[in-house]
């Protein structure tokens, strides 16, 4: 460490932060404080950002101790002002002398194309890093994206949690300064029950190093994660199996220990009677305990992770059986009572009094809206009037869009939300509805969240399509569409489930056509349907292009050549997909450069010469021989794209087209397109309508971004 550097930290004591949101603040509170040293002009290395259920924490490396000095040239009044009629100096020439500290004879002139203006270059002394810090910190938890602020005893500060102690230190010294109403130091907290008193720190490079030894903290939160993995992994390894959950429970569990010790816990093993999903919900729901498989069934065991390393490890997994054992005992209780009533007797009674939301009618009219849609869905999809195997799929679909709503009034799902859908469609089983239909019910709200699976029947895609559409169209037309970073109504993830079903489910069907009739149905008649339609099909067209341009091999501009051919939503989206397939394979080909800006050449030239072009080119009008070469070419090109076409092989329809590379460079070096002969000119831009046409059938090229060409024009 040099002379002029030394690495900074500062650390927050809070009590317990919301865990959901503490990866969120770490990293926000890292980038915060670095923006105010970059603005500050302070040079630094490497920052890495800490955090625990109680504290957040960044480490800069090898921060400047100071801001180097600097010339900074100001400017002043223009000359006109700055000097009478005389050249004598007016007040204002000599204020701004005397703000810079010189003469007005010491002043230099500088000329723009506004005339000339008087400025001073002077030298400013760069402030010590002890200066800037505390107020570089202050903003940066100012600005934090804490979920809800308070205020704690007479402290006018506000923060996500109350704060109790706040380390700051740069090098070896404390800087010493007032946060959130406290005074700095070079001491820290460690955990709450294992540590008693503050904890020095004597240089920041030791603070990891110290809070696990001495404080019996893992700060490192993806260390801390990690090892709760570990814990838990090897916990249910010993108990015969392995651990069954997604990463997002594990990221929890991180956030809200400070010292993880993983032991595994077991319960009654009538309780596995119950569906696998109540089991899972009861464990992980409030507890955030980790269910153990053997691969496939439930083992009637779980993995707990306490906060602390205790004298009587058995003392707490008794405790985490007792609190785990009446959960489970209601889970069994709701799952008993609520069989002893079907779900259409449950809905018949309950359905027409609960409203789905206001304006937008009842549940029961709100499930009438959905069989309404699956049969439009059915139809234009060729579900209905085909083989009885189709139209079965239909009433399937029909019957779940019956039944799909009939769980939320059941113990079960008021007691596990999230487990809507899938108890009914166990519940649908046990009251004698096929298979398909408790299937569809069970996946009707897929895809649920980012990388959820979509529908894997067909009844449940078309039912799991009425339901989100049916929202959409709803909510957009009653005036409350998502705006900035809130959506209570999952709009967003509905919206994007329209698109992954149609897409990833291939089915060929544009959102646009669905929307409109969505939009029809719905109870609202006081409102434009037209514009509510029109801001639907681009808000889902703006989902189609996250959905798209999400993915690391496809840029906006290929989204763009796809989708410039009309809204985006207005293709039918498997077809929108071979297309967008076929643009990315286009544009690794050799000859996608030059025929992508031969096609905005032509695009640029038909724009200005609007009108011009005729229905049928005139071959007795060709006279270079470039474009006779040109014009034969395209005809073999077209024969030969006919077939591709219409089988929607639009990637071999590129690769076709592709190979008029040579006569269409031939073409626009040796041929002037706008030769003053009219009928030759409007002749020319015929064979270039023409030749934009193919492409145009699958994309717009032009848009791809690549270099201008040179030639005739």
């Amino acid at each position: 460490m040099s002379k002029e550097h030394a690495d900074f930290l500062v650390e927050i004591g809070t009590e317990e932060l919301p865990p959901k949101a503490l990866r969120r603040l770490e990293t926000a509170f890292r980038d915060s404080v670095l923006r105010g040293i970059d603005e500050q002009r302070l040079r630094h290395g490497d920052a890495h950002a800490y955090s625990s259920p109680r504290r957040l924490a960044v480490l800069v490396e090898s921060l400047a101790l100071g801001q180097e000095d600097r010339e900074v040239t100001q400017k002043g009044p223009p000359v006109k002002v700055a000097f009478d009629d005389n050249g004598n100096a007016t007040p204002a020439a000599e204020a701004f002398a005397k703000k810079c500290g010189v003469d007005v004879a010491d002043l230099e002139r500088v000329e723009t194309d506004k005339g000339a203006w008087l400025s001073c270059t002077v030298r400013e002394t760069g402030h010590a890093a002890s200066e800037l810090l505390p107020g570089i910190v202050d903003a940066a938890l100012q600005t934090l994206p804490a979920p809800r602020r308070m205020r704690w005893g007479d402290n006018d500060s506000e923060f996500v949690r109350p704060v109790h102690w706040v380390l700051m230190m740069h090098g070896k010294q404390a800087v010493e300064c007032e946060i959130m109403g406290l005074a700095t130091s070079n001491t820290t907290m460690g955990h709450r029950f294992l540590t008693s008193g503050p904890i020095e720190i004597r240089n920041p490079g030791e603070y990891l190093e110290v809070l696990e030894q001495k404080g019996f903290v893992i700060a490192d939160f993806d260390a801390r994660e990690q090892s709760v993995r570990e814990q838990v992994e090897a916990q249910a390894e010993r108990a015969g199996g392995n651990v069954r959950v997604d990463d997002s429970l594990y990221e929890e569990v991180a956030a809200l220990t400070e010292w993880p010790v993983a032991m595994t816990g077991h319960f009654d093993e009538e309780f596995l009677e119950l569906p696998p999903e109540v089991i899972v919900a009861s464990l992980t729901g409030h507890q955030r305990y980790f269910p153990v498989s053997d691969g496939g069934d439930l083992l009637p065991s779980f993995v707990v992770v306490a906060n602390l390393e205790s004298e009587d490890p058995s003392k707490v997994r008794d405790g985490n059986e007792k609190v785990i054992r009446p959960r489970l005992a209601d889970a069994a209780f709701f799952w008993n009572k609520d069989r002893n009533t079907s779900l259409a007797d449950r809905f018949d009674e309950l359905g027409k009094k609960m409203i789905y939301q206001e304006g937008l009618g009842t549940l029961q009219q709100k499930t009438a809206r959905l069989e309404k849609l699956c049969k439009y869905l059915a139809n234009e999809l060729g579900y209905v009037g085909r083989r009885s195997g189709d139209a079965a799929t239909y009433e399937h679909a029909r019957r779940a869009a019956q039944l799909c709503k009939a769980d939320l009034f059941t113990g079960m799902v008021g007691e596990f939300p999230e487990l809507q859908g899938t108890m009914g469609s166990y519940y649908a089983r046990a009251d004698g509805e096929s298979d398909e239909v408790a299937a569809a019910i069970g996946e009707h709200y897929q895809p649920r969240f980012a990388g959820d699976a979509v529908p894997a029947t067909a009844p449940g895609q078309l039912l799991a399509l009425a339901d989100k559409l049916d929202t959409l169209a709803g909510v957009f037309a009653l005036g409350k569409k998502p705006s900035g970073n809130k959506d209570p109504f999952g709009l967003r993830r509905a919206a994007l489930g329209v698109v992954r079903i149609l897409t990833e489910c291939n089915l060929d069907l544009s959102p646009a056509d669905a929307i409109r009739e969505a939009v029809a149905l719905q109870p609202i008649k006081d409102v434009d349907h037209d514009a509510v339609t029109t801001d639907l099909i681009a808000y889902v067209g703006d989902r189609l292009r996250s959905y798209y341009t999400d993915r690391p091999e496809v840029s906006a501009e290929m989204f763009d050549a796809v989708a410039g051919n009309g809204e985006p939503g207005s293709i039918p989206l498997p077809d929108f997909e071979q297309r967008m397939r076929a643009v990315q394979a286009f544009a690794g080909m050799a000859e996608s450069e030059s025929l992508a800006a031969a096609n905005k050449r032509i695009s640029n030239i038909l724009q200005k010469a609007a009108g011009r072009t005729k229905k049928k080119l005139d071959e007795k009008l060709l006279s270079e021989d470039a474009e006779k070469d040109l014009w034969a070419a395209l005809g073999d090109a077209l024969s030969d794209v006919k077939p591709m076409q219409e089988a929607r092989d639009y990637e071999n329809v590129l690769a076709r087209l592709a190979g008029l590379r040579k006569p269409v460079d031939r073409f626009f070096d040796e041929v002037m397109v706008m030769t003053e002969d009219d009928a030759v000119r409007n002749n020319r831009l015929t064979l270039l309508t023409q030749l934009r046409e193919p492409f145009r059938s699958v994309a717009d090229i032009s848009r791809l971004s690549v270099g201008a060409r040179e030639g005739k024009s």
